[in-house]
C-alpha cells in the first residue's frame, strides 16, 4: 500500500478550504450510536470545530435553528477518537446535533452560509416488514413484536440517507423503500443478525404515473467483466431488455460494457451475474431517472412449488419420493411446517406434498435396491436468491437461525 498512498499524497490535489474563516461544514453522511443518538459526518471546508461549540444549523428549506457541538471526533483505523478541535480540510464526525439530515450545513453561531444542497438517490424497490406469525415463531429470534420491529427499522431510517420507512394500515406492517435489492438485503441481513425475526414480502419497483403513462425506474449499469464472459453477459442483459450504450477494453484479457436497464429487469441479475463470471466481474449502478414501462422484461419464476402439508421433521423417504416432482430446498431432519414451501415444482402449478411420509413396515423383505435411498443435495438459498425467488402471494421468514419461504395465507388442509 505505501507506494499507492505515497502517489496519492504526491498527485491528488489537497481539498479547497479556508483555515481562517468562520466554521462551516456540510453533512454528507450519517451514523447512529445510542448513546448520543445520529451522527453527522462530513468534512469541515471553512474554520475549525470543539467540542461545547455553539452553532447553526440551516435544513433543506433554509430554516436556521441553533444547536451545540457534543463531541468532535475522527476515524483512525476503524475506531473514531475525541478530538480538541478540528480545521479545515479534517473528516469529521460530529454529535449532539438533533434532526440532522444529510446536506444540512454546520455553521458558526455568528455565521449563517449554507452549501448547495446534496443530490440523494430516491429509492426505487419497496417491500413490506411483517411480524413473524409462522408456525415457528420465536423459538429462533429475540426481538419479535412489532413495536421492536418499528423501532428498529425507523432508527436505521435515522442515519440511512436512501431509506424510507412508513406504517401502514396494519400495526404489524411497515412498508420499506430502499435503492435496490442490495440495500434492502443489507438491512435484513443486519437485523438477522442483530436477533431480529421478520417475514418480508416480494420486492416490487415504485412506480410514477405522469401525464398518463406509466413510468419507472432505471439505471445505467457498468459491467467489468473477463472477455470470455462477454456472451454470457449480453445474452442475459438481452433477455431483461438491457439497451447496451457502449463497450470499451478494460485492460489485459477484459471488456467493460455499460447497459441502460429497467430497474425491474435487474431483480436477481447480482446472484447470476457473480455465477456466470466465477465471482470475477465488477457491477457498477448509477441512477438513469423514470422512464416508461420496459416491454417484455422477463419477472418472476414460471414454475410452481412444493407446499408441506404437515408439520415435524423430514423424512428421507419421502424426499427420495419428492425429488422427482422437482427441487428440493430442505434436506431429512430439518423441520418443516403446514404452508411451508420445501421445493421448486417441475410444473407450473403448485403441488401440496407430506415431506413426513415414511416408509410401511411389513414382515416381507423388500428388494435391495427397493432399501437403497439417494437424495440429490438440497438448494440451501441465500437471502437474496429467496427474495428474487418468492411469488407474491409468498414470504421470506427470516431469523437468526434460517431462512424460509413459506405461502403468506394461513395454510389449510384440503
Amino acid at each position: 500500500m505505501t507506494p499507492l498512498l505515497d502517489l496519492i499524497v504526491e498527485r491528488v490535489p489537497p481539498p479547497m478550504v479556508d483555515g481562517d474563516g468562520p466554521f462551516r461544514m456540510q453533512v454528507s453522511t450519517l451514523d447512529y450510536s445510542s448513546y448520543v443518538g445520529v451522527i453527522g459526518i462530513g468534512r469541515v471546508s471553512r474554520g475549525r470545530v470543539a467540542p461545547r461549540d455553539p452553532v447553526n444549523v440551516v435544513d433543506a428549506e433554509g430554516k436556521v435553528r441553533r444547536a451545540r457541538v457534543l463531541e468532535v471526533q475522527a476515524s483512525r483505523g476503524l475506531t473514531r477518537v475525541d478530538l480538541p478541535t478540528a480545521e479545515a480540510g479534517d473528516i469529521v464526525a460530529l454529535s449532539g446535533i438533533d434532526d440532522i439530515e444529510v446536506s444540512d450545513t454546520i455553521c458558526a453561531a455568528d455565521s449563517v452560509d449554507p452549501l448547495p444542497r446534496l443530490a440523494v438517490d430516491e429509492p426505487t424497490l419497496t417491500m413490506a416488514f411483517v411480524v413473524n406469525s409462522g408456525p415457528f415463531a420465536g423459538k429462533e429470534g429475540r426481538f419479535l413484536t412489532a413495536r421492536h420491529l418499528r423501532e428498529r427499522l425507523f432508527r436505521e431510517a435515522t442515519h440511512n440517507v436512501a431509506l424510507r420507512v412508513s406504517d401502514t394500515d396494519q400495526p404489524d406492517r411497515f412498508q420499506v423503500s430502499g435503492r435496490g435489492e442490495l440495500h434492502l438485503s443489507v438491512l435484513i441481513e443486519t437485523m438477522r443478525r442483530e436477533g431480529y425475526e421478520m417475514a418480508v414480502t416480494q420486492p416490487s419497483v415504485i412506480t410514477r404515473e405522469e401525464e398518463g403513462r406509466l413510468l419507472e425506474p432505471w439505471e445505467v449499469v457498468a459491467f467489468d467483466i473477463d472477455i470470455s464472459h462477454q456472451g454470457a453477459l449480453m445474452e442475459t442483459l438481452g433477455e431483461r431488455r438491457g439497451e447496451l450504450l457502449d463497450m470499451e477494453a478494460a485492460g489485459t484479457g477484459r471488456v467493460r460494457l455499460r447497459y441502460r436497464v429497467a430497474s425491474r429487469a435487474l431483480l436477481g441479475l447480482r446472484s447470476e451475474f457473480a455465477s456466470f463470471t466465477s465471482g470475477s466481474g465488477v457491477m457498477t449502478f448509477a441512477p438513469d431517472g423514470y422512464h416508461p414501462e420496459a416491454i417484455g422484461v422477463r419477472g418472476g419464476r414460471n414454475t410452481g412449488v412444493l407446499v408441506s402439508n404437515a408439520t415435524g421433521k423430514a423424512v428421507a423417504y419421502a424426499l427420495f419420493n419428492l425429488q422427482r416432482r422437482g427441487e428440493l430446498f430442505i434436506g431429512p431432519g430439518d423441520a418443516v411446517y403446514a404452508g411451508m414451501v420445501i421445493g421448486a415444482h417441475s410444473r407450473g402449478n403448485d403441488l401440496v406434498v407430506n415431506p413426513l411420509k415414511e416408509k410401511k413396515l411389513t414382515n416381507i423383505r423388500a428388494a435391495a435396491n427397493d432399501e437403497n435411498i439417494l437424495l440429490t443435495p438440497p438448494l440451501r438459498m441465500s437471502l437474496e436468491q429467496a427474495l428474487n425467488y418468492i411469488a407474491g402471494d409468498e414470504v421470506v421468514e427470516v431469523t437468526p437461525a434460517a431462512i424460509r419461504i413459506r405461502k403468506a395465507a394461513a395454510f389449510t388442509q384440503k
